[in-house]
């Protein structure tokens, strides 16, 4: 998903409500099409609507399509072309075409399966909403490891009419050490989609003057961690090279199963970290997983352009796993 929306969770909503409710989504696009696969729009029987199949190009048809399913109980693939014009207004420079699957939730879309997906997305557990276009099967899966979830990527099966519509959690970035490069670092992870919190038992550096409208806490790493927790959508950045700072949060997340670990320092500093971590119990393997020094190497100069190298490696890792 494009950001984690709450389609899904109001649809339930609307449906338990009484109002009745359908969940529009973009099966598959083709040119310059406004929204991407897995896009959603949820719309109520009273015409009420979350979220986004087109960015405002086709949603009234949209609307006028779930109003007839509702009626019937029926699905609807929908297909539409957006015309230059449209996207245009939009913000593309070409138009596209896109077609959507509208599901009434309880006739088609069975209440249990939303309410499950909904009960996964709140545990942060990436699922899939897998439904056989052909046979009309409906299932979710959670094999969270294959390439579809690491990409983020909704489609459909090849050669098939099953479409696969992945579910991940948020992405989370936690930064320790509220310096220079985390004022650069948290705002550009916030528009790559990120949730970002800063974690500085130093007051000073963690104030809201620094970083206004973020979440900051003021405990030690290591218990400011165990209160977060670390899953496979979260990053951890670590950028006090102060071991007494940095080493908690490495022990926690070296044996949790975030995607991404950096620690900011030289290479030095980096083998001293490695030694005190071995001399601590922690295998090859798991030292291993520290990007130290943190960043890709482009040559990066100041705060602003170490941040850009370093939600440059974060994309590289969650995308491509190395």
């Amino acid at each position: 998903m494009d950001r984690f929306d709450k389609c899904p969770e109001t649809a339930l909503d609307w449906h338990r409500a009484g109002k009745g409710a359908v969940l529009a989504t973009v099966i598959e696009t083709w040119g310059s099409a406004p929204r991407r696969v897995g896009s959603q729009l949820a719309i109520s029987g009273e015409g009420e609507i979350e979220g986004s199949v087109s960015g405002g190009c086709v949603e009234g048809a949209v609307v006028v399509e779930a109003m007839d399913a509702l009626a019937d109980g029926k699905p609807r693939e929908l297909e539409f072309g957006v015309s230059d014009q449209d996207a245009f207004a939009v913000g593309l420079a070409c138009g596209g075409t896109i077609r959507v699957l509208v599901e009434p939730v309880g006739a088609v879309l069975p209440e249990d399966i939303l309410d499950q997906l909904v009960k996964y997305r709140a545990a942060r557990q990436p699922v899939a909403y897998v439904v056989d276009l052909d046979a009309g099967s409906r299932s979710l899966t959670l094999d969270g490891q294959d390439h579809a979830f690491r990409m983020d990527r909704s489609g459909f099966v090849p050669d098939s009419r099953t479409f696969v519509a992945i579910h991940n959690p948020p992405l989370r970035l936690i930064v320790v050490g509220a310096v220079h490069i985390a004022q650069a670092l948290v705002p550009m992870a916030r528009i790559a989609g990120y949730d970002p919190t800063l974690i500085d038992p130093r007051e000073a550096f963690g104030s809201d003057s620094r970083f206004p409208g973020e979440t900051i806490l003021h405990d030690w790493p290591d218990e400011a961690i165990a209160q977060l927790g670390l899953d496979a959508r979260t990053a951890l950045v670590l950028l006090t090279h102060d071991p007494k700072l940095d080493d908690p949060a490495l022990e926690q997340a070296l044996r949790a199963n975030c995607f991404y670990i950096g620690a900011l320092g030289s290479t030095r500093t980096h083998a001293k970290r490695v030694e005190r971590l071995t001399a601590g119990g922690f295998s090859e393997a798991e030292i291993g997983q520290i990007h130290g020094p943190i960043g890709l190497d482009i040559g990066a100069s100041g705060p602003a352009e170490i941040a850009v190298s370093i939600l440059a490696e974060m994309t590289r890792v969650l995308r491509k796993g190395a």
